[in-house]
C-alpha cells in the first residue's frame, strides 16, 4: 500500500486560495484513509501541526519576492511593518526580477520546483517516500515531481487545476508553438506529465478532452493518466474528514429581503473575466427600469476590479453601484478565519455572481468558487462560456445561466433576476453541495487500482 505520500503544493495552507483549498480539504479525508502525509511547500501559507510539513523559499528573486510578502502578512499582518518593507525588498530585487524574466520568460513560482525537488529527493533516497502527489496551481509543483519521478522512478501522480495549454479558439487544439516563453515550458510539461506521470487527473471533461487530443497514448486501455474528478468543494467553519459536511442541512428557506439588490462577487477579476459584461447592460435595464437606479448594488470581494470594469465605472457613473470592500481576511479580535468571513457574506447576498469569462480555454475551465456557492443555498447567476459541464451543474441546481458572448440572454436574466427580486421570490438554489469527500474517495480508489 502507497500510504507515505509526499505532497507537493505552492500555495498550501493559504487562507482563501482556491490552490490551497483544493488541496488542504482533502487531507482530513486522507489522514481518515490512514495516508501518512509530507507536504512541501513555499513558506505563503501557515504551518500544518497535524504532520510533517515542510516550508522552503522559492530561489528566484520574482517569486521570493512573492512568497516574502505573504510570509510578511502571515507574520504581522497588513500594518505598517507590511507597507514599510514589503516595497523596499521590491525596490531591491527589481533589477533581478528583470534579469530573471529577461533570461527565462517563466510565471514568478517556477523557482520553487528547485528546493521542492532536493528536498523531496533527500527524502525519497531514504526511503521514506511511497508517492509523490503534485498539485496546483502554480506549475512548480508539477515540474518538481517531473524531476523527482526522473530522478528516482517514484510514483508520481499530478493533480492539474487550470489547463497547462492556453488554446486561442476553437480550432486551435493545442499543438502550435507558443510564442511565449512560459506557455512554451507549460505545452512541454503537459507532455511530460503525460507521458511520465502514473496518474494524473484534470478538474473538467473539457480540460481531459483536449490533453487527450494532444496526447493519444492517454486514450489506451488500462492507462489511468487522463481522468477527470470533480473537485468539490468544503464548507467553512465545520469539521470535515469524517463525513459530517454531507449531513449538514442546507441553510434556511427564508432570506432578508433588504432595501438594497444586491448581487455579489467572490473571487479574482481580470479583462477576461470582468463585472464590466454585466455593467454594459445596466444603461438599458435602468432606463427600463428607472427606480432600479438607486437600489441595485454590486458588491466586489476578495479582489480589485479589473481594467475594464474601472473603465465602465467611470464611463456610466456607477461608483456607487459598484461597491469595493478587498481581500477579507483573519479577523484578529474574533479568531474567524478570511474563509469563514467571506461565507457569512455569501449567505446573505441576494444573488451571488459567477464570472466564467470569454477566452477559449473556459472550455476546460470551472471556477472553483461555483462549488462554493453550491453550500450557500443563495441564487446563483452564472454567465458561462463554452463549457456544457458547467452549465449542466448549474442548470440541475436550478441556477439563473446567461451566456458571456450573447448580450440578449445577460439583459434577460438581469431583468428576470430584478422582477424575481422585487416580488421577493428569487429562485432558490437546489441544495445539492458537491463535497471534496467525494474527489478524495475517487483518488484514493485511482491509487489502489
Amino acid at each position: 500500500m502507497k500510504r507515505r505520500w509526499l505532497i507537493l503544493s505552492h500555495a498550501f495552507n493559504m487562507d482563501g486560495r482556491a490552490a490551497s483549498q483544493t488541496i488542504t480539504d482533502k487531507i482530513p479525508y486522507f489522514l481518515d484513509a490512514g495516508i501518512e502525509p509530507t507536504v512541501l511547500s513555499s513558506i505563503t501559507g501557515i504551518e500544518d501541526k497535524r504532520f510533517l510539513h515542510r516550508q522552503f523559499l522559492a530561489w528566484g528573486p520574482a517569486a521570493f519576492r512573492f512568497d516574502f510578502r505573504h510570509w510578511i502578512a502571515n507574520q504581522y499582518g497588513r500594518g505598517w511593518l507590511y507597507k514599510v518593507v514589503t516595497p523596499l525588498v521590491s525596490i531591491v530585487l527589481a533589477p533581478f526580477i528583470a534579469i530573471e524574466k529577461g533570461l527565462l520568460g517563466y510565471s514568478s513560482q517556477w523557482s520553487w520546483a528547485m528546493p521542492a525537488f532536493m528536498h523531496g529527493r533527500k527524502r525519497i533516497r531514504a526511503q521514506q517516500v511511497d508517492l509523490v502527489y503534485s498539485t496546483g496551481g502554480a506549475w512548480s509543483a508539477h515540474l518538481a515531481g517531473l524531476w523527482l519521478k526522473k530522478a528516482t522512478g517514484v510514483y508520481w501522480m499530478a493533480e492539474i487545476h487550470d489547463p497547462l495549454v492556453i488554446r486561442s479558439n476553437p480550432d486551435d487544439l493545442g499543438f502550435a508553438r507558443p510564442k511565449n516563453r512560459d506557455a512554451r515550458l507549460r505545452q512541454w510539461l503537459e507532455t511530460q506529465i503525460c507521458k511520465h506521470a502514473d496518474l494524473a487527473w484534470w478538474f473538467t471533461d473539457g480540460a481531459v478532452h483536449y490533453a487527450k487530443l494532444r496526447n493519444p497514448h492517454l486514450n489506451e486501455p488500462g492507462n489511468a493518466n487522463g481522468v477527470m474528478v470533480i473537485p468539490g468543494a468544503e464548507p467553512p467553519a465545520t469539521t470535515i474528514g469524517k463525513g459530517e459536511a454531507n449531513q449538514l442541512k442546507p441553510p434556511a428557506a427564508t432570506h432578508a429581503y433588504g432595501k438594497h439588490f444586491t448581487i455579489s462577487h467572490f473571487g479574482s477579476l481580470a479583462n477576461n473575466r470582468s463585472i464590466s459584461t454585466v455593467l454594459h447592460a445596466l444603461p438599458a435595464f435602468f432606463n427600463r427600469y428607472p427606480q432600479a437606479r438607486g437600489v441595485l448594488r454590486i458588491d466586489v470581494y476578495g479582489a480589485k476590479v479589473d481594467a475594464l470594469t474601472t473603465e465602465a465605472i467611470q464611463q456610466y457613473g456607477f461608483e456607487d453601484v459598484v461597491i469595493e470592500h478587498g481581500r477579507i481576511e483573519k479577523d484578529p479580535v474574533t479568531g474567524q478565519s478570511g474563509r469563514e468571513r467571506i461565507a457569512e457574506r455569501m449567505q446573505v447576498a441576494d444573488v451571488l455572481l459567477l464570472l466564467h469569462g470569454d477566452d477559449e480555454w473556459c472550455s476546460e475551465y470551472i471556477p472553483s468558487k461555483m462549488y462554493e456557492y453550491f453550500w450557500m443555498g443563495r441564487p446563483i447567476w452564472a454567465i458561462t462560456h463554452r463549457n456544457p459541464q458547467m452549465n449542466q451543474l448549474l442548470a440541475e441546481r436550478h441556477a439563473y445561466i446567461s451566456a458571456a458572448d450573447d448580450t440578449s440572454s445577460i439583459d434577460q436574466t438581469l431583468e428576470q433576476l430584478w422582477l424575481d427580486w422585487q416580488q421577493q421570490n428569487l429562485a432558490p438554489l437546489a441544495w445539492q453541495p458537491i463535497g471534496v469527500d467525494q474527489a478524495a474517495k475517487r483518488i484514493l480508489e485511482l491509487v489502489a487500482a
